[in-house]
């Protein structure tokens, strides 16, 4: 159906087909300290029905594989596992707590099992998620003690509170670099320091502005390697600059898990053996401020790789070694022949990349990458070193896919006129140019425009009826099914940035257009966790998310990683339908749940007292040992004949 054709969701119950009650039931004991949002789901061009099967890439097909039991060193705490189908269906307990240790969990980048993985490329930094349906644990992540409502935005930039993220090690470490300070005991204060910038970012960014139209809006998405706190990307808005900052969990404890509470960008990653979770051509411009990344290993493949999300004329910002090496600062621990030795190898990859240093301006160098391969081709073919271009089909497939000793193409001059990305803001809602020339199979520029238009009237309904977007509470937002990213355009003039998830197995694959909007997003497979801490996001946006893994995993491990990614006090919205014959199951759904509770959700949310559902049994459930789940929720739930012989 085209979107122009769907009618906005109307608060009447009777003309919305909602997710099934028992699916709301389980985020409701699942969910710590959230609003719960339920209303129907558009359909949209380029989605059809869900295809119900399994992955199609293998995850660790050609590297070393573990030597010992992936969970042998994690303390075994006293949670609920997996079961068999017959334990659920008798079962009526509920999920506990995971212990205290598991506040900061991270299930695919686990401390405690990263020893067993290969150093070399830092593999072991790597995302390793378990694998098993035995290795999974079952249980609520917990806030930390004394956990506090975080800062709202713009404070949160400046300011955290220590018990939201309790670890000293970076204040201590950084302290002369000004990373970050703790003041007081209880909170955190970023004054805008970095490796390179200790003084502060401005100073730094400046330099690069002497160079680059940062306020120009030609420069609109921008990778941070190596980001710190983020103090960089969190400068950058100041020129409506969206930067992905990236870093691993490594000895900079946290950092990541810094630059989220603070309500900026960022997402655990490293560039060692597979592609980054990202399309070519997304970014239009890369930083590296002393990020620790040797860039000539491996004839320059992280180099290469970093070519692939670069865009066509986009610029790649260097500083710290060995870019220093003609001015000697202070804390230098090599001698200036080595750093020259290592720039000249730096160049020389660059050379075979044929991408062009513009610029050499202390602290930083600045190199552009060409917008075609027409003449690096006549220069270059042969060249005994040059690596040669990919002959892969399709650059943008980066999801646990290993990186490639070689140049992404790009389109020769003679093949197509050169492409001029619109500057920014003007590109959110233009159409881009891989729909124009009808890359993304079956998204044409009418349905585009269609879809567009229809996020914008739901967001318009979600702020009239729901009223949570303009009060400032919502500041991380998380799509987790983006689509073409409608829902964060249409977010555009709140103060609020959206991560948006597409699927890697979904077809079409459109988190390029998702870039070439302006906006910021990765790859995700929801069968494992997300690579972010717990509590990093205020808002889950789940469209379509159940009926597209219905088949390929099991639901109530999705519900549990929104949980741990989810703030206290957090929402999700969840938006769904099924199509006709992709119903779950009515003996599968009777596996995990005791359906009985519907006989107290029902006349709760039929007479749409509050107080009803809070007095009724289903009320009590939401009370378990020390944890308290509250019963503020906004809800619209109706189901169609999907497990029981009644409409509710």
């Amino acid at each position: 159906m085209n979107p122009s054709q769907q009618h906005l969701p109307k608060p009447c119950p009777k003309r919305l087909f909602f997710f099934t009650p028992v699916l709301l039931f389980s985020l409701y004991y699942i969910l710590t300290t959230i609003q719960t949002i339920t209303i129907s789901s558009p359909q949209f061009p380029h989605q059809s029905p869900p295809q119900l099967q399994e992955p199609s890439i293998s995850h660790h097909s050609s590297l070393p594989q573990p030597s010992i039991s992936h969970r042998s060193s994690l303390p075994e705490p006293s949670i609920s596992h997996q079961s068999s189908p017959s334990e659920n269906k008798s079962s009526s307990s509920y999920f506990p707590l995971c212990p205290k240790n598991f506040t900061n969990y991270l299930p695919c980048h686990d401390p405690s099992t990263a020893r067993q993985y290969s150093i070399e490329r830092h593999y072991r930094r790597e995302r390793h998620c378990p694998n098993s349906a035995h290795e999974k644990i079952r249980c609520l992540v917990p806030k930390p003690s004394g956990y506090k409502t975080p800062f709202p935005w713009p404070d949160s930039r400046s300011y955290a509170w220590f018990r939201n993220v309790p670890f000293k090690k970076l204040a201590e470490f950084k302290k002369s670099q000004n990373w970050v300070r703790l003041e007081g005991g209880d909170r955190f204060v970023f004054p805008g320091g970095g490796t390179s910038f200790p003084g502060g970012v401005k100073d730094y960014v400046d330099v690069i502005m002497s160079v680059l139209p940062l306020a120009s809006g030609s420069i609109r998405t921008v990778l941070d390697v190596g980001c710190g706190v983020a103090s960089f990307g969190a400068f950058l808005l100041n020129y409506n600059i969206l930067t992905m900052s990236i870093a691993p969990r490594d000895i900079h404890e946290a950092q990541v898990q810094f630059a989220l509470e603070r309500g900026l960008p960022a997402m655990l990653g490293v560039l060692s053996t597979y592609k980054l979770p990202y399309p070519s051509k997304s970014f239009d411009m890369v930083h590296c401020s002393r990020c620790l990344v040797n860039w000539t290993a491996y004839d320059g493949l992280y180099l290469m790789e970093l070519d692939r999300v670069l865009r066509p004329d986009g610029y790649w910002v260097l500083s710290g070694p060995p870019v220093t090496s003609t001015v000697k600062s202070k804390n230098q621990k090599r001698g200036s022949k080595d750093l020259q030795k290592e720039m000249e190898k730096l160049n020389d990859v660059f050379t075979r990349l044929c991408w062009e240093k513009i610029a050499e301006r202390y602290p930083v160098v600045i190199w552009r990458k060409p917008s075609n391969h027409f003449l690096c081709r006549q220069r270059l073919q042969k060249a005994l070193k040059f690596p040669g271009f990919c002959s892969c089909s399709d650059p943008d497939a980066a999801w646990y896919t290993e990186m490639e000793p070689c140049i992404t193409p790009l389109q020769d001059v003679n093949d197509t006129p050169k492409t001029i990305l619109r500057k920014w803001p003007e590109r959110l809602n233009h159409t881009p140019q891989r729909i124009k020339t009808g890359s993304i199979h079956g998204v044409t520029i009418s349905s585009f425009k269609s879809d567009t238009n229809l996020w914008q009237r739901i967001v318009v309904y979600y702020d009239t009826k729901l009223k949570f977007l303009r009060n400032g509470k919502y500041r991380n937002i998380m799509d987790m099914n983006a689509g073409l990213g409608g829902f964060a355009a249409a977010l555009f003039k709140y103060p609020m940035w959206v991560m948006n998830v597409v699927p890697f197995d979904l077809k079409p694959n459109t988190l390029g257009v998702v870039y070439d909007r302006g906006l910021i997003g990765t790859y995700m497979n929801w069968c494992e966790a997300f690579s972010t801490y717990p509590r990093t996001y205020d808002l889950i946006h789940a469209n379509g998310v159940f009926s597209l893994y219905l088949d390929k995993c099991d639901i109530v491990d999705i519900l549990l990683e929104m949980q741990r990614i989810l703030r206290p006090e957090g929402a999700v919205i969840i938006r769904d339908h099924f199509e006709r014959g992709h119903e779950p199951c009515k003996i599968r759904v009777n596996n995990y749940f005791n359906l009985r509770w519907v006989e107290y959700i029902k006349p709760a949310l039929e007479d749409e007292y509050l107080a009803m559902l809070a007095k009724s049994q289903f009320g009590r459930l939401m009370h378990m040992g020390n944890h308290t789940f509250p019963v503020n929720f906004v809800h619209y739930l109706l189901s169609r004949q999907l497990v029981t012989d009644k409409k509710f």
